[in-house]
């Protein structure tokens, strides 16, 4: 018999000795103990080539009637079947906002920042390094989720960071007298630097175009020894009802159209060429591939691949 096997009879033996307990005194509440509710992991890390990639959970919340965010032009009928086939419910989804911080070796890069300094602070310290080991911020575009970290009690959460950012997108918030944006980027602006499509960040990390979700929305290639990730920031929001679904209308993208043309146009990239990509509001740890379904496409959660 191997170590790993168990005869019919030891198991019965072992059911017979299970009544016993309660003369021990073990009950079924103190050993149960009290709940602790539900817990998701904060921290993820892995690598992009000679990349350290970290995702890091920064908040996480659960919205009610999802339909008044994803999936506003189509129907109830067609919502609640693919929302069956997916195993997810109808009346509530739950959100996550995941920063990403990158390695290279000779820096340290944050990709957006969350809603809130403190929070997003404490999350690069579990990721093992301090706010002010940061070396870059970039923004992926300017809505509150992704620029509110940027400030901490009026002073730069990231103190010693640089800021790089699309410039089609800070023109256009600088524009629009939008109160987050005043509030935490144009204090930083003498700081900032400017790219757009195609511009790099630093060597092996080049800015890609997806406006839609917002004027100048950014996506960034991370390409290390001959491995490839996008940081695909807020181009789709979830990854049934609009990563699957790309022509499905989201509220909060501000030319439906053209945020529509961008998910086809670069998750069908993704699924050509196989390459792996985060999304700010994926499940967390955030990480996944695309592959095409029907005329959609289909999201296939990280398990391994980049842990070899």
């Amino acid at each position: 018999m191997s170590e790993f096997s168990m005869s019919r009879r030891s198991l019965l033996a072992g059911a017979a000795a299970l009544p016993m307990a309660a003369g021990l005194g073990i009950t079924k509440a103190s050993a149960a103990g009290h709940m602790q509710g539900p817990q998701i992991p904060r921290v993820n890390r892995f690598g992009v080539g000679d990349f350290e990639v970290t995702t890091m959970l920064v908040g996480s919340r659960t919205v009610d009637e999802p339909q008044g965010i994803f999936g506003m032009n189509v129907s109830a009928e067609e919502f609640a079947e693919v929302s069956a086939e997916a195993r997810i419910p109808i009346d509530k989804a739950q959100f996550f906002f995941t920063p990403t911080l990158v390695n290279t070796g000779a820096e340290l890069i944050l990709f957006d920042t969350g809603l809130n300094g403190a929070a997003t602070a404490q999350a690069v310290e579990m990721a093992g390094y301090s706010a002010d080991a940061v070396t870059h911020v970039v923004l992926t575009h300017m809505h509150g989720d992704h620029i509110g970290g940027l400030m901490t009690g009026g002073a730069e959460t990231f103190a010693n960071a640089a800021y790089i950012t699309g410039q089609v997108e800070f023109d256009h918030w600088s524009a629009a007298g939008n109160e987050g944006f005043d509030n935490n980027v144009a204090p930083l602006a003498e700081k900032m630097s400017f790219l757009g499509d195609g511009d790099s960040v630093t060597s092996g990390i080049t800015a890609m175009a997806a406006f839609g979700h917002t004027p100048g929305h950014m996506t960034f290639m991370l390409d290390s020894n001959d491995q490839q990730l996008l940081i695909l920031a807020d181009l789709t929001n979830h990854y049934v009802w609009s990563l699957a679904h790309p022509d499905w209308e989201v509220r909060f993208d501000m030319d439906k159209s053209a945020a529509a043309a961008s998910r086809r146009n670069v998750l069908g990239m993704l699924a050509t060429d196989a390459v792996p990509f985060i999304g700010y509001h994926m499940p967390f740890p955030g990480v996944g591939y695309v592959e095409t379904r029907g005329d959609g496409f289909h999201y296939v959660p990280h398990s391994y691949q980049l842990l070899l």
